[in-house]
């Protein structure tokens, strides 16, 4: 059975590990909002309402929403799934010809610690994926922001980026979907077993998480190898190189490419210095990396590294309170995981 692994920090090497810290002690510290990058046109079929939500998970709104209007489940949209302790502004859509939402609607949203910060009509369904990026603003304590390289430490991810990690809220309380996931793919995928595609999710964000590991131990993680294929920052957009060279070592450390690692799954073996890692992952765990081609998922990329976006750092009486964006598909907690030891 895999057990969940302790991944390597980027930063250990140049400050040793983290003192432990306190995040989310309450809702309050932990405040997300997530940014589109269009306007809805109102007018349309479906109903979009930017919520405001504490000690709410997305998929309880969904099932509120979908109580509410008289609606299934699969009638309501949203971008990106948020986390239960923390204050969240998210868009969620509800498709909704021709009438118009219930008139208790808001009142029995708030009665549950929701909130409608606005809605408009649109012609199409939310789509999962489609916000630009998250904004995080985030209330640390503990004896790791009393430590003298506190501070350094933030800089140093400012200047040079963050590992790009999957959170360990993809893995479930103690490792248990990744487990889960070993099970079924052992036994052969089906999709009526798996019908969000959350297992293979897990699978892939597991081999993904220690191939960056890897590169991290090794010092290649934010650098291009042979082999390698690139993202260009703020984009899912990717090319392949054959060797690296200065302009592209250049561009790296400038932030405006980022080396990537496999989602696994259906595609080409990797080549050069770059594929040495891929052919770890499948000589360590031949099952699942066996188990997600057979299940028909494509192989995709995903970068090693995100640029924080907007960093500001504040001080107030035995706290500290950060403020950055991040890509959609990243987490605050692999940001958290380098400057605190977090349980």
């Amino acid at each position: 059975m895999i057990n969940m692994p302790a991944w390597q920090r980027c930063l250990d090497a140049q400050f040793g590990s983290p003192k432990p810290g306190k995040y989310r002690a309450q809702p309050e510290d932990f405040w997300v909002d997530e940014q589109l990058d269009f306007t809805p046109e109102a007018h349309g079929e479906h109903l979009w309402l930017r919520v405001e939500k504490r000690n709410q998970t997305t998929l309880d709104v969904v099932k509120t929403l979908s109580r509410l209007c008289g609606v299934t489940p699969r009638d309501i949209g949203y971008s990106g799934m948020k986390d239960r302790i923390a204050i969240t502004r998210q868009w969620l859509s509800v498709h909704l010809p021709g009438r118009d939402a219930p008139f208790e609607l808001e009142q029995s949203l708030n009665a549950l610690g929701v909130t409608v910060v606005e809605q408009v009509r649109h012609p199409r369904k939310l789509k999962r994926g489609v916000h630009r990026t998250n904004r995080f603003v985030l209330r640390l304590s503990g004896e790791a922001i009393e430590s003298e390289d506190f501070v350094s430490r933030w800089e140093a991810l400012c200047q040079h980026g963050v590992p790009n990690y999957f959170g360990p809220q993809r893995f479930g309380h103690e490792g248990r979907n990744l487990q889960r996931a070993e099970a079924l793919l052992n036994r052969g995928w089906r999709k009526r077993d798996d019908r969000q595609g959350m297992m293979l999710s897990t699978a892939r964000s597991f081999l993904f998480n220690e191939l960056l590991s890897a590169r991290i131990a090794d010092d290649t993680w934010s650098q291009p190898l042979a082999g390698d294929t690139l993202m260009l920052d703020g984009t899912q957009s990717v090319f392949h190189i054959d060797a690296s060279d200065a302009t592209l070592q250049t561009r790296a450390a400038e932030l405006d490419v980022h080396p990537t690692g496999v989602l696994w799954g259906e595609g080409e073996a990797g080549e050069g210095d770059a594929a040495v890692y891929e052919a770890r992952l499948l000589q360590d765990y031949p099952g699942l990396c066996g188990g997600l081609e057979r299940s028909g998922v494509k192989q995709a990329r995903r970068a090693l590294r995100m640029r924080l976006l907007e960093p500001q750092l504040a001080w107030e009486p035995d706290a500290v309170r950060l403020s950055f964006a991040l890509p959609r598909g990243s987490f605050a907690t692999a940001v958290l995981g380098e400057l605190m030891l977090v349980s």
